[in-house]
């Protein structure tokens, strides 16, 4: 994660990972961002193929950080993942205002 108002990883910043599942989300874990704005395993257990949900609490970061209250609160990303055996890697790139994301190698 990338806090583009600062030009910084954005450390700190919670990061849930749940499974979608007969329209039900079962959690996969909490993590924390790391000083380089990273998580290395966002996950309890395996990756299995499906449908997947992200959600990163923007806001308690940036009020952290002692901004203003922001737009944002939180950035939630629905994702289907088709291949387990790979790895994969989500940058989000965010601002008080606005967040932008894609599917990284």
């Amino acid at each position: 994660m990338l806090d583009t108002t600062r030009g910084e990883p954005a450390a700190g910043v919670e990061v849930t990972l749940s499974r979608l599942a007969h329209k039900q989300e079962i959690s996969q874990g909490t993590r924390e961002t790391d000083k380089d704005g990273r998580i290395a395993d966002a996950m309890d257990g395996p990756l299995a193929a499906g449908t997947y949900r992200m959600t990163f609490d923007v806001g308690a970061y940036y009020k952290k950080k002692g901004s203003a209250p922001p737009f944002m609160q939180r950035f939630t990303l629905d994702f289907e993942i088709t291949d387990a055996r790979r790895s994969y890697h989500i940058p989000l790139l965010m601002s008080p205002y606005s967040c932008s994301t894609y599917r990284g190698s």
